[in-house]
């Protein structure tokens, strides 16, 4: 399996026991939608090695205790502290009206309420406080902050976003 057909679910935190359960930390909102999974992609060493669950408890909301096949022992558990865990993106759960995923937009053409075609959405930059679609227009770079008041639309079929920025700050970035 290959990262760019998965998810980032979470990360390897802590061991729990001498026996060899692990402590993921889930990276979502809905933690219950992961409860009984069967098996998990665990990154090692940029590998994505599968990885089959024998019981699992979701305590603390995104704390996902894990026991898993032949991690029997505490050195079976510290060798794979802090690493990533992935699922198959068709795993994900289907997103309607204004909420996506970061993947699925890419590609998408935005169009704002005043400006009209802004471009196309290369990336996200998600490392700032706040999330900003990466859009090419014609060679140049332009940020809009993903903010829920300036998204008015997702149109999956169209591949489109409609947005609505203050005034002035498309313009910004081509002058």
């Amino acid at each position: 399996m290959q990262k760019e057909n998965c998810f980032y679910l979470g990360k390897i935190v802590k061991k729990h026991s001498f026996k060899g359960e692990v402590v993921i930390k889930l990276d979502t909102d809905e933690p219950n939608l992961y409860e009984n999974l069967e098996s998990v992609f665990v990154d090692l060493g940029n590998n994505l090695i599968p990885f089959f669950i024998e019981k699992s408890t979701l305590s603390k909301s995104t704390m996902f205790r894990v026991k898993f096949e032949d991690v029997d022992s505490e050195a079976d558990a510290e060798a794979i502290i802090r690493a990533g865990v992935y699922l198959p993106l068709d795993l994900l759960p289907k997103l309607s009206g204004n909420k996506f995923y970061y993947h699925e937009v890419i590609g998408f053409t935005v169009v704002d309420a005043s400006f009209g075609a802004v471009g196309t959405i290369m990336s996200i930059n998600d490392s700032s406080a706040q999330p900003l679609f990466e859009i090419d227009r014609e060679g140049k770079e332009i940020f809009i902050p993903m903010i829920d008041n300036f998204i008015k639309k997702v149109d999956r079929e169209n591949q489109t976003i409609e947005v609505d920025t203050p005034e002035g700050l498309i313009e910004l970035y081509l002058s």
